[in-house]
């Protein structure tokens, strides 16, 4: 079992990176920073699973946890990404109890769910397939994410759902389903957004939040709400951010 999933049952935060590069150097990079996990996006990207196997390499042995965010709610791609050595997917637009329940089953394998079984990368390709299958169901994470305003809804039949270990708020998505696109810190926003966390600490299920301004304020404001399961920042705002801060500069200072 990852640190993640320690630290979540602990009750304790864990801390993830978002990756929508698709190059095995920014997982490694990003890993080696301190991070629980990894979130690697291959909703709103081009990364594939050839790529995303190369960051399943990169990061191994980092102690980090490498999530993929999948593009939907698809058994296919989830049993792909798992092989490829994923330690767990985070599902988007999660919006009634059978996509809960698809989630939970699809990335499990008999008789708690319907994953197929394989020699390969994450069993170390048939070596360590008896120990890998005898953990794998009780060592996944599974993350839901609720990012509608009908998910919002139905929280409680979703977050009861058996094998769901955190629920993630896809603060975008949500505001847009509202349609108040992009104005998160609207009242309304807000309210669904502390809605979700009231029911996944009511059933259990770690909250989450994707952080996206890398300052480090609204972290620390989210961790103090109770939010557990957080994703900080994107690569490409990390690096916008360090290009910012550089030519900041005054020229007349650098020469």
């Amino acid at each position: 079992m990852g640190q993640t999933k320690h630290k979540l049952r602990d009750g304790r935060p864990a801390l993830g990176g978002w990756i929508m590069i698709g190059h095995p150097a920014v997982a490694e990079i990003m890993a080696g920073e301190g991070f629980d996990w990894i979130g690697v996006d291959l909703e709103h990207t081009s990364i594939g699973i050839g790529d995303f196997s190369r960051m399943a390499a990169a990061v191994k042995g980092t102690g980090c946890d490498l999530l993929a965010r999948l593009h939907s709610c698809d058994p296919v791609q989830a049993k792909l990404v798992l092989d490829a050595g994923a330690d767990g997917v985070i599902v988007p637009a999660v919006d009634s109890v059978e996509l809960a329940s698809r989630a939970a089953a699809m990335c499990r394998f008999p008789p708690r769910g319907v994953r197929g079984a394989a020699l390969s990368r994450a069993t170390d390709y048939g070596r360590n397939f008896a120990d890998y299958f005898a953990r794998h169901n009780d060592d996944v994470l599974i993350v839901v994410m609720l990012e509608h305003v009908e998910a919002v809804e139905r929280r409680d039949a979703i977050l009861s759902t058996p094998g769901i270990d955190a629920a993630l708020v896809g603060p975008y998505d949500l505001s847009a389903s509202m349609g108040l696109a992009g104005q998160l810190d609207h009242p309304q926003v807000r309210a669904a957004q502390k809605n979700i966390l009231d029911s996944c600490i009511a059933h259990g299920v770690a909250p989450g939040i994707h952080v996206v301004p890398v300052e480090g304020d609204e972290l620390r404001q989210r961790l103090d709400e109770g939010f557990r399961f957080i994703g900080c920042g994107i690569d490409t705002l990390f690096i916008m951010h360090g290009c910012r801060t550089m030519l900041k500069v005054p020229a007349q200072n650098v020469f």
